[in-house]
């Protein structure tokens, strides 16, 4: 095998966009906001430190009660709410309420949960004595949030550290300011007190000021490796703890199966899903070769005449935008330097012209170490294919990639299944489903996929203060 492409990072500061709305099916521009001024980013600071005090000082079950509310206004304003994201980067209306309503789910999970997950942890002490772990709020958090799922990821961050007695800062994707000015707006509806909650439309600049500050204890970023880098080194220098949640390419292997075609179309409704824009989605497909012929067949033909459509009302045959112009162009580019290279594009892959962010989607195969697609995430609607000849062969291409964070393996044999998924480095393996997405499951990675997880048990435990607290008899 030819030698691997070797890949950069750099750590800098990139180019701020504008906040605003972008039609992704027209390109028109529906609205802009200002950035922050200094003074609003400051009056937010310091209105977080005093409300944070009094929010941690109100009773756990208090705070739960208000959880619930919050659950319930997302699931009440779920279409509501879908409607904003489908204007802002082309979701599905349906997949817009349904993300509204797994955001509403992650509250009431804390809201439920909250007091055990945060009791004290008794530890066995000398004679008398008495040892327990309490797990405290550390103060004011910063999330640095994205556009893919923009209601479903402001939950997962921001209702385990709402529950422990944090107050939430939020700088969200500057593509999607509806979304975030509706969830601040859903949170006070809820009876959050001011300044629990924040949502800031904050340049890049004022993001490295406010995780420089002393008054914010702690940062979470979900978004690409180049932002993770950038606020990871920003933290660290100011030995903040940092949580990320970064890119995925993520492995969905094959072993066996009884009707390879079936096996095909459950794995492209996957790969469409949200139009192949989630850091967790199957993006690498690994097909024993005696399926191959028949999966790639059934795969080429799931893909084959479709056509665009409006994402507030898509038909059967029809597909949404990706997120912008620039997205489109961006997956072009790479499905173009694969086939100049050599690989096999079976239908697809061009940015169809026009103002809109249309891509038809696309299967690729003969993909080699020398693409780029071989190493980067592929964040849209391009399903590339590999066939092995042996678990071994598929294990190596899984683990093949600097991304680690999930994976899924298919087998008739569990057992055989489970032992390829056991050599997976990734933070989250599945045998025989896709995904296990609850609010109860926790959600990480490993390598550029980033460290820390959200949502579960270990989701509440990130920015707590696990303080050990010790009485001599």
């Amino acid at each position: 095998m030819s030698p691997k492409r070797k890949v950069q990072m750099t750590v800098t500061a990139y180019a701020q966009p504008p906040y605003q709305v972008t039609s992704p099916v027209t390109g028109e521009v529906l609205e802009s906001f200002p950035t922050a001024t200094d003074a609003e980013i400051e009056q937010a600071l310091s209105g977080a430190v005093e409300a944070q005090r009094s929010w941690a000082a109100l009773p756990l079950a208090d705070r739960a009660a208000l959880m619930l509310r919050i659950a319930d206004l997302f699931e009440e304003k779920a279409d509501e709410l879908a409607r904003l994201v489908t204007a802002e980067m082309g979701k599905k209306v349906s997949s817009g309420a349904s993300e509204s309503r797994f955001a509403a789910d992650i509250f009431r999970y804390y809201a439920a949960e909250g007091p055990a997950l945060l009791a004290d942890q008794p530890i066995q002490a000398p004679g008398q004595d008495k040892a327990v772990v309490q797990r405290l709020p550390i103060g004011i958090v910063l999330g640095v949030m994205p556009w893919n799922y923009p209601y479903y990821q402001v939950a997962r961050f921001a209702a385990p550290n709402l529950l422990v007695g944090n107050a939430v800062v939020i700088k969200h994707a500057e593509n999607c300011p509806w979304s975030a000015r509706a969830i601040a707006d859903l949170v006070t509806e809820a009876g959050v007190p001011d300044g629990v909650y924040a949502n800031l439309f904050a340049s890049h600049e004022q993001v490295a000021r406010l995780i420089a500050d002393s008054r914010v204890r702690g940062v979470s970023l979900t978004g690409s490796e180049r932002a993770g880098a950038v606020v990871a080194q920003q933290a660290g220098s100011h030995l903040k703890k940092v949580v990320l949640e970064l890119g995925g390419s993520d492995p969905y292997i094959v072993l066996d199966s009884d009707d390879p075609a079936e096996a095909a179309r459950s794995a492209w409704r996957l790969r469409m899903s949200n139009m192949g824009q989630a850091c967790n989605s199957n993006k690498r497909l690994i097909v024993a070769r005696d399926l191959y012929d028949d999966f790639l067949a059934a795969l080429v033909h799931e893909a084959s005449g479709l056509v665009p459509g409006d994402p507030t009302n898509l038909k059967e045959n029809e597909f949404a935008p990706v997120s912008s112009r620039a997205a489109a162009e961006t997956l072009a580019e790479q499905v173009r330097d694969a086939v100049d290279r050599g690989a096999t594009l079976h239908v697809g892959g061009e940015a169809l012209p026009g103002p809109g962010a249309y891509l038809q989607p696309a299967v690729l195969t003969d993909v080699t170490p020398e693409m780029r697609v071989y190493h980067e995430e592929v964040f849209g609607p391009v399903a590339v294919v590999y066939a092995v000849d042996s678990d071994e062969e598929a294990v190596r291409i899984a683990n093949d990639t600097r991304f680690g964070l999930g994976a899924a393996v298919f087998s008739r044999d569990a057992e055989r299944a489970a032992a390829v998924a056991a050599r997976l480095d990734v933070g989250m393996t599945h045998v025989n489903t896709a995904s296990a997405e609850a609010a109860d499951m926790p959600f990480g990675g490993s390598k550029a996929s980033g460290f820390g997880r959200e949502l579960g048990a270990l989701g509440v435990d990130e920015f707590t203060n696990k303080r050990l607290y010790y009485v001599a008899e």
